[in-house]
């Protein structure tokens, strides 16, 4: 994972991200989950590509869904991996599943 992507360990961390946060905030939810594993360590290098590329406009964010409930029920988290896109705390856009790196530009560059 990319030095750029902050990893919080519980609810209060990532609130104290968002809110330290100056630029939009990707918030990039991840399961433990035998099922969430591979799809969400595939999209750890795409994820951490971005936030290199986007240093300085974005803050990513990786949110672990067990460890952030409080995050995952206030986005509407369902499954992993999933996206939020946060503009001064609020969600401007959602995405789920795995991405490309052009995909997660896509759903970036609509809103940045």
């Amino acid at each position: 994972m990319a030095k750029r992507v902050h990893q919080p360990r519980e609810d209060a961390e990532f609130d104290f991200i968002l809110g330290m946060s100056r630029v939009p905030v990707l918030a990039y939810f991840i399961g433990t989950w035998p099922k969430a594993i591979e799809p969400c360590r595939a999209m750890d290098l795409v994820v951490g590509g971005i936030a290199d590329e986007y240093t300085g406009r974005l803050t990513v964010v990786r949110t672990d869904i067990t460890r952030c409930p409080a995050a995952t029920e206030r986005y509407g988290i369902t499954g992993a991996p999933s996206y939020v896109l946060l503009k001064e705390g609020e969600a401007v856009a959602h995405g789920t599943g795995p991405m490309t790196s052009a995909e997660v530009r896509e759903f970036l560059d609509g809103h940045l």
